[in-house]
């Protein structure tokens, strides 16, 4: 598993639980996307806004790739073997050839904040446009949008994942809601309560279940079943540390993984929360 922090990604063996590696020497690190079929890592750093390009055997940096400003999303494309980053900075979206590292264009700029997204394996990438409560579904092969849907009652699209065999995307929205869409028209079938604060969701193919991760009511675990395609219902909704908003599911065990710091207190006469207590990071 591969959890991002400031100045590192820290690299954690599940099977045995310990800590197998930290690639670092970067600044705000975010996601890593993996191709194995490459034997490469990919890291988004937002600053200076790049792409951190490493090794999966040996965890050691290949090289550094410019891209758009403040680049979050991270995540490959395997039919294209692509690397595709979300640039919130420039609005856009920028392609990597996975094999030689380069980039090779970009998607954009867009009208509006670009947040998560996910790709089918079939020539699409789908990306949320959070501020404006859109969907886009993105050619990966030509890099241009096909298609533009508003995803409401879905509010402030944030987390997304997809059940890529049914053509369903699964979004978590700010405004406090899982939403299933189809990919291949837009329509936004069903929505279900979350808590508030979702950043993160992920569906599990095996058992058909998808969950997703809220920071902003202390804590909560949504999981969900995808009893049809077209049909949902809530399994359980579990409380977890406060401030758990980011998840993994190791799709071999069935666990799930949601890394959470610990913070002080801020300074005094500043809002919001203190400084992260070094080394507090572990696993909810």
């Amino acid at each position: 598993m591969y959890v991002g922090h400031d100045e590192e990604v820290t690299v954690i063996d599940i099977d045995r639980d310990r800590v197998v590696g930290r690639i670092g020497g970067g600044s705000d690190m975010h996601g890593a996307a993996i191709a194995r079929e490459f034997g490469r890592g990919f890291i988004s750093e937002s600053n200076p806004g790049s792409v951190v390009i490493f090794d999966l055997k040996t965890l050691q940096k290949i090289s550094e790739v410019p891209v758009g400003k403040d680049p979050n999303l991270i995540m490959v494309d395997h039919k294209t073997g692509r690397v595709f980053t979300a640039d919130r900075g420039d609005k856009q979206v920028s392609a990597i050839d996975a094999k030689t590292g380069k980039v090779i264009g970009t998607v954009g700029p867009f009208d509006g904040r670009t947040e998560h997204g996910a790709s089918d394996e079939n020539g699409h990438m789908f990306l949320n446009l959070q501020d404006k409560g859109l969907l886009l579904r993105i050619d990966t092969q030509a890099l241009k949008v096909l298609d533009t849907w508003n995803v409401a009652p879905c509010g402030q699209p944030s987390a997304m994942d997809m059940d890529k065999s049914n053509e369903r995307v699964f979004i978590g929205c700010r405004s406090g809601a899982f939403a299933a869409v189809d990919g291949n028209t837009g329509k936004v079938i069903t929505t279900l309560p979350i808590g508030p604060g979702v950043d993160a969701l992920e569906f599990d193919p095996a058992t058909r279940r998808i969950y997703v991760s809220s920071g902003g009511d202390g804590g909560s675990l949504s999981i969900f079943h995808e009893d049809t395609p077209d049909t949902y219902s809530l399994v359980e909704k579990v409380a977890t540390e406060a401030g758990a908003r980011t998840l993994a599911v190791d799709h071999m065990t069935g666990r799930v993984y949601l890394p959470v710091g610990q913070f002080a207190s801020p300074p005094a006469g500043q809002r919001g929360r203190g400084p992260m207590v070094p080394g507090s990071t572990g696993r909810n």
